[in-house]
């Protein structure tokens, strides 16, 4: 790797860093959030919107930019700060998270921020919308790719099944999906509940091209989403990922993956995991 990627690299760290800061800022004052599968999701965000992606800030008539659907809607906190990082809403702003009258509500709501592109929430539905997006794409012989990212407890949805053997008949190789896999979901480990094991070999089996990555490392990432699919198939990146990544007492467990409510306690002990001096926490802590 050259001396100016190894730049590019650390300057990408840097942001996903910013970024882990301001949704766990975001979360405390909503009085309520998803922060583990926010923070694991984190790397995988910062590449796409920074390395990958051309979002689109306003859909009118253009469709040449590419799509990015977050499915799993919960984990909306990171995705206001990716728009954040990229200076598509403002810093301040994320502090507004789940309030009345905010843009920034608790799920993607195009309706109140069309930069989300797609409401979301009810899982399996974002994923089977971006779908729709894709074939339209191919119908219009647009140039523009859709991406979305997914929970792996989402994929125990049986839409999500539909979808894959919708896309994989229609050949959508201008759709990537990216499956967050960090292993947890709202109660307990996955495997515990619905496993989802051997899940390289079920996508594979519905006709995709899949690829296996570390969902924290950004150089892996963005190798697996800038590789063009090698025939007609749709592509699945299953990224390996840690919930509650970057914040110790988070990491790995049930009980962060949400609603919680967020102690000042808890906030300064996450900024400080972080890295943030005490005048940061302090700038953090205030309202607005």
């Amino acid at each position: 790797m050259s001396k100016s990627a190894y730049s590019h690299m650390d300057e990408m760290k840097q942001i996903a860093l910013q970024m882990r800061r301001d949704t766990i800022s975001s979360i405390y004052h909503a009085r309520s959030g998803h922060p583990g599968g926010s923070l694991s999701c984190i790397d995988i965000l910062t590449v796409l919107f920074h390395k990958i992606l051309k979002p689109a800030q306003k859909r009118v008539d253009s469709y040449s930019d590419d799509y990015f659907v977050l499915s799993k809607g919960h984990a909306v906190p990171a995705l206001y700060a990716a728009f954040s990082s990229r200076n598509l809403i403002s810093r301040n702003s994320l502090k507004t998270l789940r309030h009345i009258g905010s843009a920034l509500q608790g799920h993607p709501d195009v309706s109140k921020l069309p930069l989300v592109e797609v409401s979301t929430g009810s899982l399996g539905q974002g994923v089977s919308f971006a779908a729709g997006i894709a074939v339209a794409l191919k119908h219009q012989k647009e140039a523009a790719n859709v991406f979305s990212l997914v929970g792996d407890g989402e994929l125990q949805e049986g839409q999500i099944w539909e979808m894959a053997m919708f896309a994989a008949q229609h050949q959508l190789n201008n759709f990537t999906v990216i499956v967050d896999y960090n292993k947890l979901q709202s109660d307990d480990l996955n495997v515990n509940i619905s496993n989802l094991e051997p899940l390289d070999q079920k996508w594979s089996a519905f006709g995709w091209e899949v690829h296996e990555v570390d969902g924290h490392n950004m150089t892996d990432i963005a190798l697996a989403l800038s590789r063009h699919s090698q025939n007609l198939a749709p592509k699945v990146i299953i990224a390996h990922t840690i919930k509650g990544k970057g914040i110790e007492f988070m990491e790995g467990q049930p009980l962060w993956h949400g609603s919680v409510t967020m102690t000042e306690e808890q906030l300064v002990s996450s900024l400080q995991a972080l890295g943030c001096s005490s005048s940061d926490i302090e700038e953090y802590k205030n309202a607005r």
